[in-house]
């Protein structure tokens, strides 16, 4: 059952849900579950990272950017659905209503990657050593 904003602190891996209204172009607008990303001692001013969290259908699972999330006890989504790791984007927390549940970590992890695949991050080749 999703608890009230007031009575829990956000966190990364949490699933709000975050009004994205007023929304510009092909940005994702009005309410949507989204995952918080960011770490704690990230950054100075109320804002979060999110991933918002859509509906889809069969054609998503063909896309890299978007990651299926399998509705569960622990993230209390209401039907599967897809983070949309193309539409990150920063927050402020005013946006945020209702939590709803959580990602476990191999799941937050998944979408660390594919925001770095979005964002043409490659991690650097281990040198060779030195014989």
């Amino acid at each position: 059952m999703p608890v009230q904003k007031h009575s829990q602190s956000i966190q990364r891996g949490q699933i709000w849900n975050v009004q994205f209204n007023p929304q510009v172009g092909s940005e994702l607008g009005s309410l949507h579950p989204a995952v918080v990303m960011n770490i704690s001692h990230v950054g100075r001013l109320p804002l979060y990272i999110v991933v918002p969290i859509t509906t889809g259908n069969i054609t998503f699972h063909g896309m890299r950017w978007m990651m299926p999330i399998t509705a569960d006890s622990t993230n209390n989504l209401d039907h599967d659905c897809f983070a949309d790791a193309f539409q990150v984007k920063s927050i402020a927390v005013q946006r945020f209503t209702l939590y709803r549940g959580v990602l476990g970590q191999k799941e937050m992890d998944e979408l660390a990657t594919i925001i770095a695949y979005c964002v043409g991050y490659t991690p650097p080749k281990p040198s060779p050593s030195s014989p």
